[in-house]
């Protein structure tokens, strides 16, 4: 090959690699450009992702303060049932048993039954109304307590009597 030739070659092959290395540097800009939105859209997609749990966090919030005001609401229907089964039932002991107490309910009971055979010798007519009156007096106490002394002497400090 002559001295022209192998010029005329070089400057193709500089030409031919110039124009390959602007592709590249266009190919290269075409994927950053493709890189930023996509990682613009990961980005938005990950803050619509946060507020999602940030709502999510915030509806478990409300429901879990709902479930507290129920068990609190729920307080107050114990006590209800509580007082009314005193009132009602308070021989038998069922407003012990509602609260607990099931060893001072079964007291109640046990003094009811006994005094049913006493029956017959004249005691038993005296003792049947313990439990009746001490049953009466404590529905009238629960109920009259308000709902926050309620919870904390008969449920949370288990003040078994009166």
């Amino acid at each position: 090959m002559s001295e022209e030739n192998k010029d005329g070659l070089g400057d193709e092959l500089k030409d031919s690699a110039n124009e390959m290395a602007n592709d590249a540097k266009k190919a290269a800009k075409e994927i950053k450009e493709e890189v930023q939105e996509a990682a613009e859209e990961v980005k938005e997609e990950v803050q619509e992702a946060a507020e999602e749990i940030k709502e999510e966090a915030k509806s478990t919030t409300d429901e879990m303060k709902e479930g507290w005001n129920s068990v609190t609401n729920s307080t107050e229907n114990k006590k209800m049932l509580a007082g009314l089964l005193g009132i009602f039932l308070g021989g038998f002991g069922a407003h012990k048993f509602i609260l607990g107490y099931n060893k001072e309910g079964f007291i109640l009971l046990g003094i009811l039954i006994v005094s049913f055979p006493l029956m017959c010798i004249i005691i038993g007519a005296f003792t049947m109304y313990i439990p009746i009156l001490i049953g009466l007096i404590e529905g009238i106490i629960y109920l009259t307590k308000s709902d926050e002394e309620f919870y904390e002497t008969y449920q949370a400090n288990k003040k078994p009597w009166f």
